[in-house]
């Protein structure tokens, strides 16, 4: 079986995850803030237009390396131990039937599916994992976008913490987590696309290159443009997911997603679903690019050094 690119240790997943989640956050703040505009309940410029576009920027701040973080070690962790009890199956295979086990560890065959499903189900458990941190974070930093509460990631906090005497901690913490269900269900889908998408893609330029025996890894430019394409896609086609998180987050008093969801059918039909559309997928193409970017050449720097 030709060795495979060296697997990051947590720490430098744990590093390189928190470097490229500040880094992606900031740079692309202001059009998340138009996105999110643009599908707010009040419409765009009573939300605030195109003024005040980093209202919210402190929360995001506090939330995106530890949120990148949790993804990527949950990731990296739970993709190495798939891919290590898929690899030992293969070998058991080979020492049962050495004539044609041989040929399997020779011309890595016996993949299949198993290496997509082992980065849809890691992307997923990634997701669920960052999404502690993340809904929050999400919530607070949307309040602000849309011009609520002075548009202050603080005053968004403070109002949500304030409270606690009229419904208690356990009413905080709902609130804090408003839209965790719809979160997760957008996130979900979309990593199961984008992950398994970027993976084969980046093996695809291994193999383009002639480096995969060597189980040398992509740069950093490379591994951008693969995450550009496959975020492209993804955010295309899981828009819906989430205009409906944005509405259920943005609502005055807490609604179920069924409800928001048939109140959208009824009153406005298909087209709110895909409101802010051109924004999500410049936004997360360019995210893509230098989240996934910064991300290997980060991991690539770390084992640099390691060697």
């Amino acid at each position: 079986m030709p060795p495979q690119p060296q697997q990051p240790a947590f720490a430098t997943a744990l590093l390189a995850g928190g470097i490229a989640g500040t880094t992606v956050d900031l740079s692309l703040y202001p059009l998340d803030t138009l996105k999110t505009r643009l599908q707010s309940h009040a419409g765009f410029f009573p939300s605030g237009g195109f003024r005040g576009i980093y209202r919210g920027v402190g929360s995001a701040v506090v939330g995106s390396a530890p949120g990148a973080a949790f993804f990527f070690c949950t990731y990296e962790g739970v993709k190495g131990f798939l891919s290590r009890r898929r690899q030992s199956r293969i070998l058991g295979v080979a020492d049962k039937d050495p004539i044609h086990g041989s040929k399997v560890l020779d011309d890595g065959r016996g993949k299949g599916w198993g290496e997509p499903i082992e980065h849809m189900i890691a992307a997923s458990l990634g997701e669920v994992a960052a999404c502690a941190v993340r809904v929050p974070t999400e919530v607070v930093k949307q309040r602000a976008q849309a011009g609520l509460h002075g548009g202050s990631s603080a005053a968004a906090l403070g109002a949500i913490l304030s409270r606690r005497r009229s419904v208690g901690l356990g009413g905080v913490w709902r609130e804090l987590y408003r839209g965790w269900g719809i979160t997760v269900m957008r996130e979900v889908p979309f990593t199961v696309i984008q992950f398994p998408l970027w993976e084969a893609l980046k093996g695809w330029g291994r193999r383009r290159k002639g480096v995969s025996s060597s189980g040398v890894e992509v740069s950093a430019g490379e591994s951008a443009l693969y995450g550009s394409m496959s975020g492209a896609v993804a955010a295309g086609v899981t828009t819906p997911l989430d205009v409906l998180k944005t509405r259920v987050m943005l609502s005055k008093e807490r609604e179920k997603v069924f409800t928001v969801l048939m109140d959208l059918l009824s009153s406005h039909g298909i087209r709110p679903f895909f409101a802010g559309i051109g924004p999500r997928v410049m936004w997360i193409s360019a995210g893509g690019a230098i989240f996934l970017g910064s991300y290997q050449w980060a991991v690539n720097a770390l084992q640099g050094i390691a060697f």
